[in-house]
């Protein structure tokens, strides 16, 4: 009994680790469970997100839409599942944070250097990358998240990405690899922004939670 309950104890501080590495603590809710289905034009992307969880081994998923139709929502129901279910290292951000975090390892103050953030994000079980498109693209922004991207592609490192912009707004390199058909399956969600004031449907989120 004593040993079966360290076990336990080993496995329960593994799961709380991975949860502390993941950058997902403000969106531990966010599970394929508490996703409405119900909304118009979800239910696509919803089936083969949940599919990709299931075994996101050496895959890419590419989630893209207009801005509040659930793209983050499903993202992060992936790398929720992946933590809890297998265990697996993941890391989730914000491509405009990720490259804050990573600046901010130049910090004299930082707690974190800059080689052991970069290799964190790079090396991670599953990666995702959320709004795609819409970091400041500057010159040492574009080469990081290449050097990122680039790495987990010939790696074939699962890795999922979000973004709410065109195409020709992302790099030319960058999209070479995310649209490359044979690692990454890409799904187009055609759905009206649910989180606008007053739609009610949202309301019923709200009362759902409430």
């Amino acid at each position: 009994t004593t040993c079966v309950c360290k076990e336990q104890e080993i496995r329960q501080a593994n799961l709380e680790s991975l949860h502390r590495l993941s950058n997902l603590s403000s969106l531990a809710h966010l599970t394929f469970d508490t996703f409405d289905r119900d909304v118009p034009g979800v239910e696509d992307a919803f089936g083969k997100a949940f599919e990709y969880a299931q075994n996101p081994s050496q895959h890419w998923l590419f989630l893209q839409g207009p801005v509040g139709v659930g793209k983050t929502h499903l993202a992060a129901a992936v790398a929720n599942h992946a933590i809890s279910y297998q265990k697996v290292s993941t890391y989730f951000d914000e491509v405009p944070d990720l490259l804050d975090h990573l600046r901010a390892t130049f910090d004299p103050n930082s707690g974190t250097g800059y080689d052991e953030r970069f290799q964190l994000i790079r090396d991670a079980g599953l990666l995702v990358l959320d709004d795609l498109g819409t970091e400041n693209a500057t010159p040492w922004a574009r080469e990081k998240l290449y050097q990122v991207i680039n790495h987990r592609y010939m790696e074939q490192l699962p890795t999922v990405i979000t973004s709410n912009v065109d195409h020709k707004k992302v790099e030319d390199r960058i999209l070479s690899r995310i649209l490359d058909y044979r690692l990454t399956q890409y799904v187009e969600i055609d759905a009206e922004d649910f989180r606008r004031p007053g739609d009610p449907r949202q309301m019923r989120r709200t009362n759902r939670r409430g």
